[in-house]
């Protein structure tokens, strides 16, 4: 793998994600099949802040979910055999959200394989911003063709 860190030219060549969607700015830990950490720096200007009159905006929490999501399936595209693949996020469980994510914030977060399969696999995922727990919870995701690799049965 590429040498650390992971910059925005890595990632995206990595998640088929883009802008506004693309949610990690840069990888900093990566241990095929164990660990991957990753920065999501959030920034007063993301359309995606819940702004409600008067109050701090604040990341929602399922946007605080995908970029959890984003950084585990960066560890599972990397791998040379899942390059031609898409990872779908097919659930989470046990998921707690602790605090609040502000505009101004540094998310560090950590996905950790928990049990991997060819097709399939769980990774646990933390969310911290200054070393305080955002979100945490167990991912399930599944492994698939790219669409313009699916077989059609019409021809």
């Amino acid at each position: 793998m590429d040498q650390l860190p992971f910059d925005q030219t890595l990632i995206q060549r990595i998640l088929p994600h883009r802008y506004p969607f693309l949610l990690v700015d840069r990888i900093t830990e990566f241990e095929a099949d164990k660990r991957i950490v990753g920065i999501k720096n959030v920034s007063l200007n993301e359309q995606c802040l819940a702004r409600e009159p008067g109050q701090t905006p604040t990341l929602p929490p399922t946007i605080l979910t995908e970029a959890v999501a984003q950084v585990g399936a960066i560890m599972i595209l990397a791998k040379p055999e899942n390059r031609d693949k898409l990872i779908f996020f097919m659930g989470i469980e046990r998921v707690r959200f602790r605090r609040p994510v502000y505009a101004g914030d540094q998310m560090v977060i950590t996905a950790t394989v928990k049990r991997l399969r060819s097709k399939m696999g769980w990774l646990q995922g933390v969310a911290r911003v200054n070393g305080e727990v955002c979100a945490e919870g167990t991912m399930t995701f599944a492994l698939g063709p790219r669409e313009d690799q699916k077989v059609s049965f019409t021809d």
